[in-house]
């Protein structure tokens, strides 16, 4: 397993983010809830790092601040050495051409009215950057036919359309490819499929991997390193196969004892 050490690409310190419930009286403020609470991580260049909890505890929330898509309460990061922390849309470019995501759900993620042509070319176009054949080489990279360049997201499975997903990604050829629960939308009998796809593009372009789970055997197959979220903090930390192999956190090891596993299909 390679090392990491001495070249992070992305640093957070000290993350913490407080939401407020909406008010339930004109007197009163609404609740301050924690979502997260003094986080801290750091993911080297052309790392696979993975991101494991259950719904609620606080790894979508830190993924939003990872990726500019919400400001921390406290804390800050770092992105390839530049601060993104508190910088206006119009200071993100970098950021945006650097960091793509992969959502949950394929069918809500890619715009019905679009063909897929036009999904997988609109971040290149978004951005002034150019198309050329970039869609065609996207879509081979992805195992889909030429012809699909054509035809609609609902002309596909769920699989495939999460390929789609994966190719306009890709478009602007980020550092950063981040993957917020990739197969838990998907029939069992694809996720292997979709995970081999991301795990071989990964080494192919030699990306950094964010991938989020709540499901520590999906983690492992496609990270080296692994932060488990409990209640808003990283409870635990380490090489994958260590977490796996030794939980040291009871919330770790319940993680293990209660998720299913893909040991077969993959």
């Amino acid at each position: 397993m390679p090392s990491h050490a001495g070249t992070p690409l992305i640093e957070a310190r000290g993350l913490t983010r407080v939401y407020h419930r909406p008010r339930s009286s004109l007197t009163k403020p609404g609740a301050a809830v924690e979502a997260l609470r003094e986080v801290s991580l750091t993911v080297g260049r052309g790392e696979r790092y993975g991101i494991v909890g259950e719904s609620g505890s606080g790894k979508s929330t830190l993924l939003r601040l990872l990726c500019g898509l919400d400001r921390p309460t406290s804390g800050s990061i770092r992105f390839d050495g530049r601060e993104i922390t508190g910088l206006p849309e119009r200071r993100l470019r970098f950021l945006r051409e650097n960091l793509q995501i992969v959502f949950q759900d394929p069918m809500s993620s890619l715009d019905p009215r679009m063909r897929v042509r036009d999904l997988v070319a609109e971040p290149l176009v978004a951005l002034g950057l150019p198309v050329g054949g970039r869609v065609a080489e996207l879509l081979e990279a992805v195992g889909l036919p030429a012809e699909a360049a054509e035809r609609y997201p609902h002309q596909f499975s769920g699989g495939q359309r999460q390929r789609i997903a994966i190719a306009r990604a890709l478009a602007p050829r980020p550092k950063v490819l981040v993957a917020d629960e990739p197969v838990s939308a998907l029939d069992v009998s694809v996720r292997g499929q979709i995970l081999n796809l991301l795990a071989d593009l990964v080494d192919e372009l030699g990306l950094t991997l964010v991938f989020v789970s709540h499901d520590l055997s999906v983690v492992r197959h496609v990270c080296e390193t692994v932060a488990v979220m409990s209640a808003g903090e990283i409870v635990e930390t380490g090489p994958v196969d260590d977490v796996w192999a030794a939980p040291a956190h009871p919330y770790t090891r319940a993680l293990l004892a209660a998720v299913p596993t893909l040991e077969g299909l993959l």
